[in-house]
């Protein structure tokens, strides 16, 4: 071959190597994670935050990419079928098409795009350069080729308005989590922490706080030795005080105040006045999120409200610690069962009573039991069956085997649940 040929394929290889760079380039930005090139660039690496300049116009610089791309590609091609026109004649362009469709689906396909996905990151940055200088020249170009697409677009109903989301900031974390956790990125335990956490906004009052059927009061009419006992047999800090009614709630008496006003009276019971120990009860509307709540409770520096309905009657009783556990959980073992309420029996059954918490059977048996219509598992079955079902009744759904085992008046008091095989 002469010198001239001789230059020629070395111009295509050239291109070729081009060709690798460009697609390379954009099978990396596009796959980079952002939140890990956010960290680097934070951590004072310039090209990291190149990179994440470039990808906050991702259709501009996506668009300069596959110009150029095509560029060389084309000349590639167009090289490469001239001079095997001249050196097999017209067979050449048979020959021109199987050799750059094999040198192209290789060198500058399959080959940068595998190593760009294995380690998005890395390769972004290593040619954060390369791609600076693409958008460059060929940054205007891709504006308007977009326009255009867009333009077409449109007349399709199709927007590709930058500011559309399919997905919110909250599910993107969610589904990252997800499927860190299924490739053995995350345990159980942080995955259901980081989701907790999530959630926060979406949860509210009524789904965490103690029923009043379940809270601990005392009467503030009761001689004062009685309720200085009442407080001391509590494993609680913080007792409601009603007064005429159990519903009527007239103040909050923290343990230690209680304790430290009888120590300034020499433990005399008889001198001791709850009501002015006692602090105002704060009530906080059932509707309120979690995420509203812990923020007041942190701004009032408070530990304990009761929830009220919507006609100002007492739900129950919610405190910080409802909302901490609601995110770290309370299962110390992802295999062991070691929840109030919940028993594993040994044909692999699960006894629950019907007032456990669906959110902390999903999180501690890992299962998708739906918690937007219930809060407990017996609120759960019936709003399923739409009745209160008797004793020994069975029904199927969500996948699960649920038996009434116990009924207490018109509340299910205990239930067996069993996956369906």
């Amino acid at each position: 071959m002469s010198l001239e040929t001789w230059l020629v394929v070395g111009l295509i290889v050239l291109l070729l190597m081009l060709s690798f760079l460009f697609s390379g380039t954009e099978t990396s930005m596009t796959g980079a994670s952002r939140a890990r090139i956010h960290s680097l660039s934070a951590s004072g690496d310039r090209r990291a935050g190149l990179v994440e300049r470039l990808i906050e116009r991702k259709d501009r610089l996506v668009g300069a990419l596959l110009i150029g791309n095509n560029l060389v590609n084309i000349l590639a091609s167009a090289l490469a079928t001239s001079v095997l026109l001249k050196t097999f004649g017209d067979s050449g362009v048979i020959y021109a098409t199987i050799v750059m469709t094999v040198a192209l689906v290789i060198f500058s396909e399959i080959l940068p795009k595998s190593w760009a996905l294995a380690r998005p990151e890395q390769f972004a940055i290593n040619v954060a350069g390369f791609a600076r200088l693409v958008v460059f020249l060929f940054g205007h170009l891709s504006s308007i080729a977009n326009w255009i697409v867009r333009a077409l677009l449109a007349l399709f109903g199709v927007n590709l308005a930058r500011d559309e989301m399919l997905l919110t900031g909250h599910e993107e974390l969610r589904g990252t989590i997800a499927v860190l956790h299924r490739e053995g990125g995350v345990v159980k335990q942080d995955r259901d922490r980081v989701g907790a956490l999530l959630d926060l906004h979406e949860l509210e009052l009524a789904d965490v706080m103690v029923h009043r059927t379940n809270m601990r009061s005392v009467n503030a009419d009761n001689p004062p030795e009685v309720v200085v006992r009442e407080v001391l047999q509590s494993p609680h800090t913080r007792m409601p005080l009603w007064k005429g009614s159990t519903e009527n709630i007239v103040g909050v008496l923290h343990a230690k105040d209680l304790l430290r006003a009888l120590n300034e009276v020499g433990n005399d019971f008889t001198q001791i006045d709850v009501m002015k120990i006692a602090s105002k009860p704060w009530f906080v509307p059932e509707t309120t999120s979690l995420q509203d709540q812990l923020t007041a409770f942190l701004r009032r520096k408070a530990h304990f409200a009761l929830v009220v309905d919507e006609y100002g009657e007492v739900e129950g009783l919610v405190t910080l610690e409802d909302i901490i556990e609601e995110i770290v959980g309370d299962i110390a073992d992802e295999h062991d069962l070691d929840m109030q309420g919940v028993r594993q029996e040994a044909d692999g059954s699960i006894v629950v009573d019907g007032t456990v918490p669906i959110r902390d059977l999903n999180r501690a048996l890992d299962w998708t039991l739906p918690d937007e219509e219930a809060t407990t598992i017996a609120g759960l079955v019936i709003h399923e069956t739409q009745s209160i079902p008797e004793e020994r009744q069975a029904f199927t759904f969500h996948g699960k085997r649920f038996v009434v085992m116990k009924r207490d008046k018109n509340r299910i008091a205990r239930i067996r649940i069993r996956p369906v095989a």
